[in-house]
C-alpha cells in the first residue's frame, strides 16, 4: 500500500526545515549534524533523514574532519564526519549592473569562484529589451572563458539599481533603464535559458556584507552605498529588510530640502542629487567659470588643489549626507552603519566635520552612536553579493524539489 501524501501544510514545513538546514550548512561551511539540529532547533532524526535526501539529491556532501594533532590522545578516534555544500551541483551566475559595464561572477553552489568577466555597456541607459541582450552576451562570454555551457547555470542573480520589487522581477524605476514599470525578470527569462533573481543592487551589497564584509556577527546594521546614485541595504534580526512593496529601502530619494535640485528619478531634493556622482559633476559644471571638469576625479583634484568652488560642492554634498546619515540613525538606531562604495572616493562625506554635524544632529543619550565603518570595494563585491543571493535562490528551489522528489 503506498504511503499518504503529506497534506500541503505539512509540505510547506519541511520545505522550510529543508531550506533552514541547506542555509545553516551553506553559512557554516561545514558543520555535523548535531551543530545543526542545536541551530536548527530540529530533532537530530529530522536532520538525519533530511541531509539523506539531499545527500542522495546530490545537493550536499559528507567531509571527514580529523582530529586535531593538539587534542588529547584520549579524544582521538574515529575521524568526525561533517557536511557541506557539494560544489559541483550548481553552478550560478551574480551580475552586477553599473553605469558603464555589467559584472559577471560564475561560482558553484558551494560559492566557490569559476570565472570573473566585465563587459562594456553601449549606453549607460537603455530599454529593457536592449539590457536584456547585453546581459545576454555578458553571461555567454564569462560562460564561453570558463568553457561552461550557458544552459547549464541552475540560476542567474542580478543586481541592478533603482525601484525593484525583487520577488515579482518587476522593475518600478532604474537608472540602467529609459522606461519605468518594467517585467524585467520576465524580459530576462524569455533571452535566457536559467531562472533569474533580480533585486536591487544596494541589497545586494547588504547580503555581500552580512557574509562576507563589516556586518559579519551583526544582526542590525545598514548598507549605504555611494556611487553614481546613493542606495541603501537593511539587515534587521539577521534578515535582509525590503518592505511591503518590494522596494523598502530608498536613502538616495527621501527629501533633504523642499523643491531643491532635480534628481534623476524626476522628482527634486532627494539626497541623491546632492551626494551621487552624477550630482557633483553636474553643480561643478555650473559653478566652473573655466575649464569644465570631465568626471568626479576632477572635482576632487580640484577641490584638494585649493579650488574654493570645487570644495564648496563637496561641503554641501557633506552637510546634505550628514543630514541623511543623523535621520538614519534617529529611525533605525542600528549597531552599524556601513559605507559601501564602488570605484570613486568619497572621503570628502567621511571627514570629521561631517560625522560632527551627524552627532550634533541626532537625539542625544548616555550611549554611543552606532559605529560607522567605510568599506571601498570594487564592482567584484557587489556581483558576489548577487551570487550569494543566486545560491539562496537556487537552495530555495532545491528544497522544493527535494519535497517534491520525495512527496
Amino acid at each position: 500500500m503506498n504511503a499518504p501524501r503529506p497534506t500541503p501544510a505539512a509540505a510547506d514545513q519541511r520545505e522550510v526545515s529543508r531550506l533552514r538546514i541547506l542555509e545553516e550548512i551553506r553559512a557554516a561551511d561545514r558543520i555535523a549534524r548535531i551543530d545543526i539540529a542545536s541551530a536548527t532547533g530540529l530533532s537530530p532524526a529530522t536532520v538525519t533523514a533530511i541531509t539523506a535526501d539531499m545527500l542522495e539529491e546530490g545537493l550536499i556532501e559528507e567531509i571527514s574532519q580529523e582530529p586535531s594533532a593538539a587534542a588529547p590522545k584520549a579524544k582521538r578516534g574515529r575521524p568526525r564526519v561533517l557536511l557541506k555544500l557539494r560544489g559541483e551541483a550548481h553552478r550560478i551566475a551574480g551580475l552586477k549592473v553599473s553605469q558603464k559595464s555589467v559584472t559577471v561572477l560564475l561560482v558553484d553552489f558551494s560559492g566557490t569562484e569559476i570565472a570573473l568577466h566585465e563587459h562594456d555597456l553601449r549606453n549607460a541607459r537603455m530599454s529593457g529589451e536592449d539590457l536584456a541582450d547585453e546581459i545576454r552576451t555578458a553571461i555567454a562570454d564569462t560562460c564561453a572563458q570558463a568553457g561552461v555551457e550557458k544552459s547549464s547555470l541552475s540560476g542567474i542573480a542580478i543586481g541592478l539599481p533603482g525601484q525593484i520589487d525583487a520577488p515579482k522581477g518587476f522593475v518600478h524605476w532604474s537608472s540602467s533603464l529609459t522606461e519605468r514599470n518594467v517585467e524585467f525578470g520576465a524580459i530576462l527569462s524569455r533571452k535566457l535559458s536559467s531562472p533569474v533573481f533580480i533585486d536591487n543592487d544596494a541589497n545586494l551589497v547588504a547580503i555581500a556584507e552580512q557574509l562576507f564584509g563589516d556586518g559579519q556577527g551583526y544582526r542590525d546594521f545598514l548598507v549605504v552605498t555611494i556611487e553614481h546614485g546613493v542606495g541603501m541595504g537593511i539587515v534587521l534580526d539577521g534578515k535582509l529588510y525590503r518592505g511591503a512593496r518590494g522596494c523598502g529601502a530608498e536613502f538616495g530619494h527621501t527629501k533633504v530640502q523642499n523643491g531643491g535640485a532635480l534628481c534623476q528619478c524626476g522628482q527634486r531634493g532627494c539626497l541623491e542629487a546632492y551626494v551621487g556622482d552624477y550630482a557633483l559633476l553636474r553643480e561643478a559644471n555650473i559653478q566652473t567659470l573655466g575649464d569644465r571638469p570631465r568626471s568626479v576625479a576632477d572635482v576632487l583634484a580640484a577641490a584638494r588643489e585649493g579650488d574654493r568652488l570645487a570644495q564648496s560642492v563637496l561641503d554641501r554634498a557633506g552637510q546634505m549626507f550628514a543630514m541623511g546619515l543623523s535621520n538614519l540613525i534617529n529611525i533605525f538606531d542600528p549597531q552599524l552603519i556601513v559605507l559601501s562604495g564602488a570605484q570613486i572616493s568619497f572621503d570628502h562625506l567621511y571627514e570629521e566635520r561631517v560625522l560632527d554635524s551627524v552627532k550634533r544632529s541626532v537625539v542625544e543619550i548616555d550611549a554611543p552612536l552606532p559605529e560607522i565603518k567605510v568599506h571601498h570595494w570594487g564592482d567584484l563585491m557587489w556581483a558576489k553579493g548577487a551570487a550569494a543571493y543566486g545560491i539562496e535562490q537556487v537552495s530555495a528551489r532545491a528544497a522544493r524539489e527535494v519535497v517534491n522528489a520525495t512527496a
